[in-house]
Parts: C-alpha cells; sequence; structure tokens
C-alpha cells in the first residue's frame, strides 16, 4: 500500500471513530448530534498545568518523523546508545540522610550493593553523615562499578575534597571508570532557601573536577526544587535550563572551554505518578539542554546526565501505602524516559521518623525493590527509549518540550536566572500554577486516594510534626484537617460527628450517602448512617448520635417530595447544621427553617466547606 494510500485508509478510520464519539456524546448530553461541534472529540480532550492538550486518541495522523538513535544529538531518545540493556538504568539510593554514625552508614550502603543498588547518593552535613565520615562510610565500595552523588549543601566544597581524597586512595585499574558528581547545586538552592557555597567556589571546584582522569562533575541542577513548590514539568524543566545556562556562562568566562562546561552539569528532575508526562519530561528535557549545547557550539557534549527522584510533593501522609503505587509510576516514567540513574524515596518519606511500626530497613527495601522488579522482573531496561514511535508520547515530548523552552526565553527576558529569582518573577509563575493544582485538588476534581479520596479515620493519629517541611505536597490541605480531627479525638475520645440522614430505600440514596460520607471522612469528620428514615424517625436518630450536624442524602425526586419536611424535622430535633447532598437549585424559592444551610455537590471547594465544619464543631 502507498503512504498516500495509508494516509486516506487513516483519515476514513478516524472519520470512522469522530461518529462514533458524536454517537455516545450526544446520547450522554441527551443532545442531538447535530448540536455537537464540527469535531466532537474536542469535548473529551484535557488540558495540563502546561497549557498542553491531551487529545483523547492519537493515530497514524499524528505521526512525527523519527528521531535519531540513542547516544545522538539532539539525545532525545538518551544520551548513551550503549548503556548495558541487561543492567537498565542504575538504582540509585539515598544514604546518610537523618544518620550521623559512618560505620551505620557505611553497613547501610554495603548493605544495598548487594542487594541491588547501583549508585549512590550521600547526603551530607547537619544531622547526617559528618564530612569527616564520608572515608569511612564509604570503605569497600568500588568506585568505577558505582558512581557517587554527593548531596552536601554549605558543606559541598570540604565534602568534594574528603570524596576525591576517599577515590584516590582507592586501589582501581581504570580510573576513567569512576563516576562522580559532587552536587554543588548554588543557583537552584537560592530557590529553595537552602544553604549551599558561593557561586566562585562552584566554579572552582568545576576546574578542579574538569582536569581529572576520573569522571567528575561538579555541578547539580536540581530540578527538583522548582517541582517541590509547585511548578509544572514545562517550569521545572525550564527553570532548570536557565539554571544551568547561568552556569556555563560562569564556567566559560572562567576559563573553561563550552564542551568543559557542558561536562561538569548534571540534572536531577522529579518522577510523578502521572507516567506519560514523567517519561515525556526526562526526553524534552534532553532536547532542551541539547539545543543549548548547540547553541554554545558543542552539540555533542549535550547528553547531560539525568537523575529522576521520585516526587516528595505527591507523598502523602495519610494511607501512606498507597506512595508505594505512586513510586511505582513515577520509577518507570523516569526509567522509561530515560532517566540515568533514579532514586525511590521511601514510601513514608513525608512522616517525621517514618510510619508508625515501620523499620527504615522495611521501607528502604521496598523502595529498592520497587526498582529491581521493573528492571529484572519486567525487563524495562532491556530496551532503549521504548516509548519511541508512539504517536502520544512523541507530541507530548514536543509540546511540553516547546512549552519548557518558552518558560526559559521568559526567563532569560527578566535578565536570567538569577535576575528572575530576585524579582519574584519565577516564583510568582510556579505559585500561580500551585494555585490552580490546589484549587482541583480542593475541589475533589484531582482525586488523592487516601487523602481527598476514599479516606481511612480507622488511622491511628498522626504525631505533631517535628520539622517546617519545604516541601508543598498536594495533599497538605486535606492533611491539615485530618491533624484538626486527631486533636480533637485526643482531647474527646471521638472524632468530630456528622449524622447521615438518607431518605428513601438504599438504592435512591446510597449514591449520595456514599458521597456524603467519602467527602466528611477527607476532613476527619465521622458520619453515621442510620438507615432510611423519615420525617418522623429524624428525632430517635439525632437523639441516638448526638450530632449537632446532618446531612440530608436521597434523589433529587425524593427530596422534590419530602425534603423540606425533613430539614424542619431536623431542626426540631435539635439539630444546628442541616446540608444536603444535592444542588441548590432543588430547593429555589424554599426560605427560612425548610431551607437546608449548604449544599454539598462534586464541585465545591471541600477545603473551604470541610474547614468550616470543623471550626463549628470545635476542631
Amino acid at each position: 500500500m502507498s503512504i498516500a494510500s495509508q494516509e486516506d485508509a487513516s483519515r476514513r478510520a478516524y472519520t470512522a471513530w469522530q461518529k462514533a464519539v458524536a454517537g455516545v456524546l450526544a446520547k450522554s448530553r441527551r443532545v442531538d448530534i447535530a448540536d455537537l461541534p464540527e469535531d466532537p472529540e474536542h469535548l473529551l480532550d484535557a488540558t495540563t498545568y502546561d497549557g498542553v492538550t491531551i487529545a483523547p486518541l492519537y493515530g497514524a495522523l499524528d505521526e512525527t518523523p523519527e528521531n535519531s538513535l540513542p547516544g545522538s544529538f539532539p539525545f532525545v531518545r538518551g544520551r548513551d546508545a550503549t548503556r548495558d540493556v541487561n543492567a537498565g538504568w542504575k538504582v540509585s539510593a539515598r544514604f546518610g540522610f537523618g544518620q550521623t554514625d559512618p560505620e551505620a552508614v557505611n553497613r547501610s550502603i554495603l548493605d544495598g550493593l548487594n542487594n541491588g543498588v547501583s549508585a549512590l547518593w550521600l547526603v551530607v552535613g547537619e544531622h547526617s553523615l559528618p564530612v569527616a565520615g564520608i572515608s569511612p562510610a564509604l570503605n569497600g565500595v568500588l568506585f568505577d562499578l558505582a558512581p557517587v552523588v554527593l548531596d552536601a549543601r554549605a558543606d559541598t566544597v570540604d565534602a568534594a575534597e574528603a570524596l576525591l581524597s576517599a577515590v584516590d586512595s582507592a586501589e582501581v585499574g581504570d580510573r576513567s571508570a569512576i563516576d562522580i558528581r559532587l552536587g554543588a547545586a548554588t543557583l537552584t538552592a537560592r530557590f529553595a532557601g537552602d544553604e549551599a557555597p558561593p557561586l566562585n567556589a562552584v566554579v572552582t571546584l568545576a576546574r578542579t573536577s574538569a582536569e581529572r582522569t576520573e569522571r567528575v562533575r561538579a555541578i547539580t541542577v536540581d530540578g527538583t526544587v522548582f517541582h517541590n513548590r509547585g511548578a509544572s514539568d514545562s517550569q521545572e524543566v525550564g527553570a532548570a535550563v536557565a539554571a544551568g545556562l547561568e552556569y556555563l556562562r560562569e564556567l566559560t568566562s572562567a576559563g573553561l572551554t563550552a564542551a568543559q562546561a557542558l561536562g561538569q552539569l548534571e540534572f536531577r528532575f522529579a518522577a510523578t505518578d502521572d507516567q506519560f508526562q514523567t517519561i515525556a519530561k526526562f526526553r524534552a528535557a534532553r532536547t532542551l539542554w541539547a539545543r543549548v549545547a548547540q547553541v554554545v557550539g558543542a552539540p555533542s557534549s549535550g547528553g547531560a546526565p539525568q537523575h529522576g527522584v521520585t516526587s516528595e510533593a505527591m507523598m502523602a501522609q495519610r494511607d501512606p501505602w498507597v506512595n508505594m503505587l505512586r513510586t511505582t509510576l513515577a520509577a518507570f516514567g523516569a526509567g522509561i524516559g530515560g532517566a540515568d540513574a533514579v532514586t525511590v524515596l521511601p514510601f513514608d518519606v513525608a512522616l517525621d521518623g517514618g510510619a508508625a511500626g515501620v523499620s527504615k530497613t522495611f521501607s528502604s527495601r521496598i523502595a529498592r525493590n520497587t526498582q529491581l522488579l521493573l528492571l529484572e522482573e519486567s525487563h524495562l531496561g532491556r530496551v532503549l527509549d521504548p516509548g519511541s514511535g508512539s504517536w502520544y508520547i512523541e507530541q507530548l515530548t514536543d509540546e511540553l518540550a516547546e512549552k519548557a523552552w518558552q518558560f526559559t526565553q521568559k526567563i532569560e527576558a527578566e535578565g536570567g536566572y538569577s535576575a528572575a529569582l530576585e524579582s519574584g518573577a519565577l516564583a510568582d509563575a510556579i505559585a500561580a500554577v500551585k494555585a490552580a493544582r490546589d484549587s482541583d485538588i480542593a475541589h475533589r476534581r484531582t482525586p488523592l486516594t487516601g487523602v481527598n479520596e476514599f479516606p481511612n479515620l480507622a488511622e491511628a493519629p498522626l504525631p505533631p510534626p517535628t520539622s517546617s517541611p519545604k516541601v508543598d505536597r498536594y495533599g497538605a490541605a486535606f492533611e491539615a484537617l485530618r491533624d484538626r480531627s486527631d486533636a480533637y479525638l485526643a482531647e474527646n475520645d471521638a472524632r468530630p460527628l456528622a449524622l447521615l440522614a438518607p431518605i428513601g430505600s438504599v438504592a435512591e440514596h446510597n449514591v449520595r450517602t456514599t458521597f456524603a460520607a467519602n467527602l466528611l471522612a477527607s476532613g476527619g469528620i465521622h458520619s453515621e448512617n442510620p438507615g432510611p428514615l423519615t420525617a418522623d424517625t429524624m428525632a430517635d436518630a439525632v437523639r441516638t448520635s448526638g450530632a449537632r450536624i446532618a446531612v440530608l442524602c436521597g434523589t433529587d425526586k425524593r427530596y422534590g417530595d419530602e425534603a423540606a419536611a425533613a430539614v424542619a424535622a431536623l431542626r426540631a430535633a435539635g439539630v444546628e447544621r442541616v446540608l444536603l447532598a444535592g444542588p441548590d437549585k432543588i430547593f429555589a424559592g424554599v426560605t427560612g427553617e425548610m431551607r437546608p444551610d449548604d449544599f454539598l455537590t462534586a464541585k465545591v471547594d471541600a477545603v473551604t466547606v470541610l474547614d468550616d465544619l470543623l471550626e463549628f464543631l470545635g476542631a
């Protein structure tokens, strides 16, 4: 079949699908097909926080030209053409965080290496591994087999000296096989408010690193700091590229060639449970940085290493076991997207001290094994860039790269990364996206299992936090409500209470009682359901429960017949606030004691509603 014939067949198939979509939409919306737009499938489009439109179907008509092979400019398909497909990406794990004993850190490192870890992320500094403990902590590590990434913040220069000294003392046949990242992250640390060495010290460190026989990169451009404050994917990538540009200018001004300067940077990005967005983000980030390398005259040096870290912002404190699913999807996305190393954070990382009754050994093992299962049982590392050729992934990669490049250009128009940081333009842009996401979560348009959907009120209360978080977690607003419920429980031996007042048969009220109970529980409010009630039995239910709040639940038709009388009966029984699970149009024109105080629908701002109810109940 000729190409023209194939395209014609694709168009006919797409037209037939459009007609089928129109038929379904017309039926579900109870309208005539003629009243739908010319391209009805676009009613099913979704828009990301980056402004990228996600179509409901991708087909041959969305095909794009094939990208160059992995290891070739623009590196969209990966930076390493010779990666060992039997090993896949590097399984990285974080060590030293919250541990001050070098010997204990060393035991953890060796245990990890013996059980599948292939790259080390070493955290050094206050309340973590001390600089003097770096060498003993790495005792027995084969540097030519396990890359080491430092994370030492203000102690970066001293820690780098200690690490390189340990490397110098190691007996290694091929020193060019040693891969060390010194983790200087001054520019991105400024955004996060973290301590970091001055930029001139980082430049000096990079110049020293460039002269070494080993593969040493001094600088980590940490995009996760933008993600953790609410940035969209394009903002995270765009801001990281802008920071990378500033590093390049500083390094080349200090005498390094463009190729040498490019060789001193690695990038760290967050991987989320939106697997396709994550895949596209890592591919798009490589594309953008390759373009930068091309502009500065060293395109072959544009394949900077990428370190994927599962998002801290997506992690939940409530029902933390669900985080295992989130991190599995995130690790999948980062690995398929071409990250050189992936770190899966422990499922209970959002909880101070970890989950109650769970050892750090267990949570670390689960994090490590998440990747090992993907690599060794699902064999995801056996193919370089398996997403290549997917109509959806290719288009998403291109559009995300375009949006990220536009964001980089905006930062450059502000005078560069530091200028945009100081003016507040960078923070303001990210805050706007965070506000939009927070609104979607508050309105439960974006579900967070165990947090704003399917919460488990039987969970043991959490201890009060001992530190101020530097991560704006997605579920924080709902979890703050649950914290208030925990405090109320501690004082009253019971959680804040609401009575569900169902009217009609179970088949009639079940949908709305389930909805109301789920909504209330997401704010820590326990609900009691006595079963179907009538105006005559409302008083007994109220008296038995002792509830000050009641939620009337039934069908619209049942409301039309009985709701007004039920509301009046609940008030007469002593209920101080009556809510109705349903829209207020049912009570159009009704005023006074027979009108509910508020209406609960899927469109309400649940955080605001629940905050008000908890305040009313004294929580």
